[in-house]
């Protein structure tokens, strides 16, 4: 009798032989070799196997990797869907050049020399003339840990561009405020109470891992509770689902926060000894004594409004389960995890409130870096130090970094092509990198207007695995590669525990099992698909363009 097996034992992995469901009730034997990776869909760098028909050469399926710590073998559909970004037919296969007007649609095929020679040509002459702020790197999902950061700091240029402005900004410098660490780490685990706000990073984007621990919670006994307007899967599953109007989250959080204050279950000795009240008391209310036992008033006026009757009207949640969830809350002191990302925060004109006023049901609950509690990310996440920095950069770009926002906490990328209408500067060399600005941004058109104009925009560099508009409006298309053909080091909060996930380009690797020479030398394009490389090795090159003398 044949062993069962949940996964392939990892002794196995480099010749496993399985039956073809296919072909069923047939038996087909397949003799596979099976080399891990990372997934590239999220941000939260699951762990993927490859099965690699040792016939054919060609990928078969992605399955999860047993031995990831966070994914634990249990993916999503976006990591096996990698399979089909690999064999996507229409898919950018070779790098590609303009020919005729910005837009025309019209291309031609050219080699990853040519690129680079007159991509790195340009970008010499920009930094020699002192024009640094004319290099511009737009990314979308990073993917990866601070590579190609040091990149351009080694260039000298401060051209790093992001979308967290349009993305995750707000509830980032909610939690920067309280914690100095700029997203939350939940031990969902461990916890008797899970309190989230917004569906999709449980449900879909972007921890897969965050799921599977509050499922395995919950069924321990935990309570979940989520504040979602929608009834999404998250809010379907949840013990409470609270469909909060949206914009109105914060004063939910605040009248639970009064109601603990009110009945007393709040935790004095953490809050006596890891908040700064003589400060609070000091600037706030300086007419009462500046001791701890004067903070209990004090909030009980800060927070007068807040009562649950109040925050019925306003927020559309009745009065008597607001009451029940503060009455939860302030029964488990230490194992309160909770979570916002996006949404709530996002969008709406101070969501930002939204974080820190859910971080303060943590405080109150002394629910901070314990046990089921919530930490910093910087907790729980690993990222190696760079064996060689670069020098300081001298300035920034003020056409990511304005003078007008000096309180700014990401790039306002946002105010790009409006810069660039209004003639505040112009840009000699543009990255758009895994990113869709004319699609994913507000004001799709005005990014439209910028990229199709070459005295705003003399070049634009898409980095992409894909066609899209914004690639459209571009002079070089490279092709970059998908979770599967590229190296990349990554290491997300996706539970109470240090990882590291090393992504590799798997056809390299099997060549290599193949007893293939796979040296320094050799580079990834060689050997995935078409001519689809990795900016890593892209980006190493080019800089030996831009300073042949090293």
């Amino acid at each position: 009798m044949t062993d069962l097996h949940s996964y392939p034992p990892h002794d196995q992995w480099h010749d496993w032989h399985e039956n073809d469901a296919a072909s069923w009730p047939e038996k087909v034997d397949r003799n596979y070799a099976l080399v891990p990776t990372t997934c590239f869909n999220c941000e939260a760098a699951c762990g993927l196997v490859a099965y690699i028909d040792k016939t054919t050469g060609k990928i078969e399926k992605f399955e999860g990797n047993p031995e990831h710590p966070a994914s634990r073998g249990r993916n999503c559909a976006k990591g096996p869907a990698t399979l089909n970004q690999v064999y996507d037919p229409e898919r950018v296969m070779y790098p590609m050049k303009r020919v005729g007007e910005r837009g025309g649609g019209k291309w031609e095929r050219i080699s990853w020399e040519t690129a680079l020679d007159e991509i790195g040509t340009r970008i010499r002459k920009a930094i020699l003339d002192d024009r640094k702020d004319e290099i511009i790197y737009h990314v979308g999902r990073p993917g990866e840990d601070g590579y190609t950061e040091r990149v351009l700091k080694a260039w000298g240029v401060d051209g790093h561009n992001s979308h967290t402005n349009i993305c995750s900004s707000n509830a980032r410098i909610g939690y920067q405020s309280w914690m100095g660490h700029d997203r939350p780490s939940s031990d969902f685990a461990n916890a008797e109470v899970i309190f989230l706000i917004s569906a999709h990073l449980e449900a879909g984007h972007y921890f897969n891992p965050h799921a599977q621990r509050i499922i395995e919670a919950q069924s321990k006994g935990a309570t979940v509770i989520c504040v979602d307007p929608r009834l999404s899967n998250t809010g379907s599953k949840a013990d409470h689902w609270l469909p909060a109007w949206p914009g109105t989250e914060p004063f939910l959080l605040l009248s639970i926060a009064r109601l603990l204050i009110e009945s007393g279950m709040w935790q004095r000795d953490f809050v006596r000894r890891w908040t700064n009240w003589e400060t609070y008391l000091h600037k706030m209310r300086p007419d009462l004594p500046c001791e701890f036992e004067s903070m209990e008033q004090a909030w009980l006026d800060e927070y007068a409004e807040y009562t649950p009757e109040r925050a019925e009207h306003v927020c559309g949640v009745p009065a008597e389960q607001i009451r029940e969830i503060a009455e939860i809350i302030g029964s488990h002191p230490t194992k309160f995890a909770s979570h916002n990302w996006r949404a709530a925060g996002a969008g709406n004109l101070g969501g930002w409130q939204t974080a820190r006023c859910l971080f303060f049901l943590n405080v109150l609950t002394a629910s901070v870096a314990t046990k089921g509690g919530t930490s910093g990310n910087g907790w729980n996440k690993f990222k190696p130090a760079a064996p060689k920095g670069a020098p300081p950069l001298e300035g920034w770009n003020e056409l990511s970094w304005p003078r007008e926002y000096p309180l700014a906490y990401h790039e306002m990328s946002i105010l790009l092509p409006h810069f660039l209408a209004e003639g505040r500067g112009r840009i000699d060399t543009y990255f758009s990198r895994v990113y869709n600005p004319i699609w994913t941004n507000p004001d799709g058109f005005s990014w439209m207007e910028a990229l199709r104009d070459p005295s705003k925009v003399e070049c634009h560099v898409a980095l992409t695995p894909t066609w899209s508009e914004t690639s459209w409006f571009a002079d070089y298309v490279l092709p970059m590669g998908v979770g599967a053909e590229r190296h990349d080091v990554a290491s997300f909060e996706t539970h109470a525990g240090r990882w590291i996930g090393f992504r590799q380009p798997v056809f390299r690797r099997y060549a290599e099992l193949e007893g293939q020479d796979v040296g320094a030398a050799s580079r990834t394009h060689e050997y995935n698909p078409g001519e689809v490389w990795e900016e890593n090795e892209f980006w190493i090159d080019l800089s030996w363009r831009i300073d042949p003398e090293g």
